[in-house]
């Protein structure tokens, strides 16, 4: 198999990358010019692309002889600087999904496999576990990476209704190695190695590990449905459970104070304003993150595993590996 895969030169695409790799495909990888390639200077079977997601016309001469293409990058932000730092969101997001499957689609691309979130799920204030048929709407998406993302897939779940061969995956809330920006889940764990953690609050998270995400995307391309969403995640944990987890690997101990939504949401604006507005950093905490926060993020597997062979793993292996690669790489 000849695979297309964007997103590879960041956290969830170099997984991705190297899980194909392991399966025998050859790779075409799409890196803008001021990407860092160093997480995947290590494939062997792999060509570089220089585009951008945001013009086709960069990348369309690269697709021809694919026969799959894995769409993993994204524009994973909780904070924008402005309105005009949120339109470029929704062009990588949005609009480049929808010129990637276009342009697939005109160079006779087999089969897509869409990287979408499940934070274009409909969770419930209830904290009851959601899953693929958990009915939901644009409106109940919070901040500009969610609705993005959850416009972004409407456009991949049309392109199947239309023809196109596309199959969407949800991962939660990735963990392990090769964290670079780091994700917002990557923070907490950086945070926890600074001991910059002194209260949590009530709130959860779906932790996946890494590495089978990967794996579920290649098992999306070999055995998924067209026009199907497929979560692929792992265990549902309280924030207090994946501190706890943490601490138990490294021996940091975890936070006892549990802090009321009311002061968190005081700092969320505190530090949007603040930090994000006046000093035109990004925010450690922002009012979409405490937001979010509010309802547990809590996802079942169970159409992934049954359809495509997909596994549910214990996270405490991904988290210990997280630790480890941060510690190595100077983040803490």
């Amino acid at each position: 198999m000849k695979a297309f895969v964007t997103g590879a030169t960041g956290f969830v695409g170099s997984h991705v990358a190297q899980a194909l790799e392991v399966a025998g495909a050859e790779l075409r990888l799409l890196a803008r010019s001021t990407s860092p390639t160093k997480l995947i200077s290590t494939l062997k079977n792999a060509e570089i692309v220089t585009g951008d997601l945001r013009d086709a016309s960069t990348y369309k001469q690269a697709l021809r002889g694919c026969e799959a293409v894995f769409h993993v990058a994204a524009d994973y932000r909780l904070w924008t600087r402005n309105a005009a730092d949120a339109m470029e969101m929704y062009r990588s997001n949005v609009e480049g999904t929808r010129g990637l499957i276009d342009a697939a689609r005109q160079a006779g691309v087999k089969r897509i496999v869409y990287c979408s979130s499940v934070a274009t799920m409909g969770f419930r204030s209830d904290g009851s576990v959601v899953d693929e048929e958990t009915p939901v709407t644009l409106e109940e998406m919070i901040g500009h990476y969610k609705r993005s993302k959850f416009v972004a897939e409407q456009v991949a779940l049309e392109a199947g209704k239309k023809g196109d061969d596309v199959v969407i995956v949800n991962p939660s809330a990735p963990v392990g190695e090769q964290d670079v920006k780091p994700t917002p889940t990557g923070r907490i764990i950086v945070d926890f190695l600074k001991k910059k953690f002194p209260a949590y609050v009530d709130t959860g998270l779906n932790v996946v590990d890494v590495r089978e995400v990967a794996r579920g995307h290649v098992l999306a391309y070999e055995r998924g449905k067209p026009g199907e969403r497929y979560i692929l995640g792992g265990e549902n944990l309280t924030l207090k459970q994946i501190l706890d987890k943490l601490s138990a690997t490294t021996g940091i101990p975890a936070p006892k104070v549990k802090l009321p939504y009311v002061f968190a949401l005081a700092a969320g604006v505190f530090d949007t304003v603040f930090t994000g507005q006046l000093r035109g950093k990004e925010p450690r905490v922002t009012i979409d993150a405490v937001r979010m926060g509010r309802k547990k993020m809590w996802v079942r597997s169970s159409k992934a595993e049954r359809e495509l062979g997909y596994k549910v793993v214990p996270v405490e292996d991904a988290l210990r590996r997280a630790c480890e690669w941060f510690q190595a790489n100077g983040y803490v």
